[in-house]
C-alpha cells in the first residue's frame, strides 16, 4: 500500500504530506480546490507522462515522494518535474528512467480516471480491458499473434521491394534490357564523340587537304629548300674543324635536315591516305548519326549516354533477381497471411471467452450498484489484420433488458457510465492490485445509487487500499480515512478530518452548510447508518 505521500509545488498545492493507511481513503473538497492533484501525484509516481503545467508557482520544480509497502518490503519512489517539463525519476534513492517506475508499480497500482468511460467505449479501450483479463493461454495467444503479425509485415515489405506487380516488372525489365543493349551494341567508348568529329571533319575536307598538302610538298621540293639546308649542314660541319664551339649548332642543323625529310614523307603518307579512304567518310557519318539518335534518347553527350546504359543494365539485373525471388516471396507471403489469420482467430476466441466472463461479472457488480436487470456485452466483428489482431470490439449496454441495447457512449447517462466503468474495471481484474485510485468515479449519481457506490468501494477496500476523489457524502461516509483539500486564494492544502471536523465536511457535502447544526445531525446519522 501507499504508506506516505509528500507533494511539493504541485499545481496549487504548495506542500502536503499524508499517511493514508489501509482501507478506503476518500478525498473531498470544493470544486476547483485541487482534489485531483493528489491523484496526479500518484500518476507521476507510477511513471505517467509529466507536464510542465503541473509545476506550481512556489518553485522551479514539482516534487512528489511516495513510500510503498509491498509484501512487507519498503519501496520509495520520487518524481521531479521542472518548469521546462523535464522529468527525473528515482527508485530507492537511485536515478532511474520514468518507465522503471511503471515496471516497479505494474500490478500494484491501478488508477481509474474521470473519463475512463470514454476510453472503455472505444474499440481500442474495450479491447485493452479484455486483453488485461486474459488468462495464461490468452496471453500466449497474444504473443503468438504478435509474432505472426511481425512475420507477415516482414513478408509484405519484401514483396514491396519488387516495386510493383510481376507484369509491370517484366515490362520494365524488357525496357531496361532494350535500352542497355541498344547503347552497348552501338559500341561507343568514352572520347569517341570527339574523335569521330575530328576524323569526319578531315574527310569532309579531304580534297582541300590533298591539294594543300601537294602545294606544301611542291614548295619544299621545287624551291630546293631541302638541298639548300643539306649543303648548309655540310658547310657548317666543316667549320667545326676550325671552331669546335660550333658543334652544337652543326648538330641542330643536321637534325633539321632529317626532320625535314621525315616531314616530307609523313605529308606524302597523309595525302595518300586521304586519296585511298573515300569510303570511310560514309562510315563516319553513319556513326555520327547513330550517336545523335542516342543523344536524343539518353543524354546530352556521350558520357551521359554511357552512364544511362550502365544504370539500365544494373536495374535490369536487379529486376531479374527480384523476379527470380518473386515466386518464392509470393508463397512465403501467402503462408504468413494464413498463419496470421489463424493466430488472429485463436486470439479472438480467447478474447470472446474473457469478454463473456467480464460481461457476466460486470452485470453482477451493476446489480450491487442498483441496476435491476442491466445488459452488458461485447460484440465482435471481423476487421483487417493489424498489430492488435483481426477483430473489432464494441461495448454494448442497456440499463435494463426492456430497453434497446446500444453503444455505451450513446445510450448510457453520466451516472450509468460511472457505475458501468466501475463494474467493468472490477470485472476486468482491477481488484488484483494492492492500491486502486478512482478519480470521481461517482460522477452523475446520487441518492440510493450513491450509497450503493459507497458500499461497493468499501467492500473493494477490504484487504487493500482504495483512493477515491468524491463529491458524494454517501461515498465519503464509508471512508476509513477522510482527507479534505481546502483552498485559500491561490493556495491549497490537504488535511485529514476526523470527529467534528469530518461531520462539518459531510454537512458541507450534504447541503453546503458546514456549520449547520441540523446538517451535522444529518451527517452523524449518515455515519451511523454506514457503521
Amino acid at each position: 500500500m501507499l504508506d506516505e505521500l509528500i507533494v511539493r509545488n504541485l499545481g496549487i498545492i504548495a506542500e502536503s504530506q499524508i499517511e493514508p493507511g489501509p482501507g478506503l481513503i476518500v478525498i473531498t473538497g470544493e470544486t476547483g480546490a485541487g482534489k485531483t492533484m493528489l491523484l496526479g501525484a500518484l500518476r507521476l509516481l507510477v511513471g505517467d507522462t509529466s507536464r510542465r503545467e503541473l509545476v506550481g508557482p512556489y518553485g522551479q520544480e514539482s516534487v512528489v515522494d511516495g513510500r510503498f509497502l509491498v509484501a512487507g518490503e519498503e519501496m520509495t519512489l520520487r518524481r521531479r518535474v521542472t518548469a521546462e517539463g523535464r522529468s527525473k525519476a528515482y527508485a530507492d534513492d537511485s536515478m532511474v528512467p520514468a518507465r522503471a517506475l511503471q515496471e516497479r508499480t505494474r500490478g500494484q497500482v491501478e488508477i481509474v480516471g474521470q473519463h475512463e468511460h470514454m476510453l472503455l467505449s472505444t474499440p481500442s479501450g474495450a479491447r485493452h480491458l479484455i486483453d488485461g483479463a486474459l488468462g495464461a493461454s490468452g496471453i500466449r495467444a497474444v504473443a503468438a499473434y504478435s509474432e505472426a503479425w511481425r512475420a507477415l509485415v516482414e513478408a509484405r515489405q519484401q514483396m514491396e521491394l519488387l516495386g510493383g506487380s510481376r507484369h509491370e516488372l517484366e515490362r520494365e525489365l524488357e525496357i531496361q534490357r532494350f535500352q542497355a543493349e541498344e547503347i552497348d551494341h552501338a559500341g561507343f567508348a568514352p572520347g569517341d564523340d570527339a574523335e569521330l568529329a575530328g576524323r569526319a571533319a578531315r574527310l569532309r575536307n579531304s580534297e582541300d587537304l590533298v591539294a594543300g598538302l601537294a602545294g606544301v610538298m611542291e614548295a619544299l621540293g621545287d624551291t630546293g629548300a631541302a638541298d639548300t639546308i643539306a649543303r648548309a649542314a655540310v658547310g657548317l660541319q666543316q667549320l667545326v674543324r676550325i671552331d669546335p664551339s660550333l658543334n652544337d649548332h652543326a648538330t641542330r642543323l643536321e637534325a633539321l635536315v632529317g626532320e625535314l625529310a621525315e616531314l616530307q614523307m609523313d605529308l606524302a603518307s597523309v595525302a595518300a591516305s586521304l586519296e585511298h579512304e573515300p569510303a570511310e567518310l560514309e562510315h563516319l557519318e553513319s556513326r555520327i548519326q547513330l550517336l545523335g539518335d542516342l543523344r536524343r534518347k539518353y543524354g546530352d553527350n556521350l558520357d551521359e549516354i554511357l552512364a544511362f546504359g550502365a544504370r539500365a543494365e544494373a536495374r535490369a539485373a536487379e529486376i531479374h533477381s527480384l523476379l527470380v525471388r518473386s515466386d518464392q516471396l509470393g508463397v512465403d507471403l501467402a503462408e504468413r497471411e494464413t498463419e496470421a489469420r489463424a493466430a488472429a482467430a485463436t486470439l479472438t476466441e480467447h478474447r470472446m471467452k474473457a469478454a463473456r466472463r467480464i460481461a457476466k461479472d460486470a452485470t453482477a457488480h451493476l446489480h450491487d450498484l442498483g441496476m435491476t436487470d442491466p445488459v452488458v456485452r461485447f460484440e465482435f466483428a471481423d476487421a483487417d489484420l493489424g498489430p492488435t489482431g483481426g477483430d473489432r470490439v464494441e461495448l454494448v449496454f442497456a440499463s435494463d433488458s426492456g430497453l434497446a441495447a446500444g453503444p455505451a457512449s450513446k445510450v448510457a447517462s453520466g451516472g450509468e457510465l460511472s457505475r458501468l466503468t466501475l463494474a467493468l474495471r472490477l470485472a476486468g481484474g482491477i481488484a488484483d492490485a494492492a492500491v486502486i485510485a478512482f478519480d470521481e468515479i461517482d460522477a452523475g449519481i446520487g441518492g440510493t445509487t450513491a450509497r450503493a457506490m459507497g458500499e461497493k468501494l468499501a467492500a473493494l477496500s477490504s484487504g487493500r487500499q482504495v483512493f477515491c476523489v468524491s463529491h458524494l457524502p454517501q461515498v465519503a461516509a464509508h471512508a476509513d480515512a477522510h482527507f479534505v483539500v481546502e483552498r485559500s486564494g491561490p493556495d491549497a492544502a490537504v488535511r485529514r478530518v476526523e470527529g467534528d471536523e469530518r461531520l462539518a465536511e459531510l454537512s458541507r457535502m450534504l447541503g453546503g452548510l458546514p456549520d449547520s447544526e441540523r446538517g451535522q445531525l444529518h451527517a452523524a446519522e449518515l455515519l451511523d447508518s454506514v457503521r
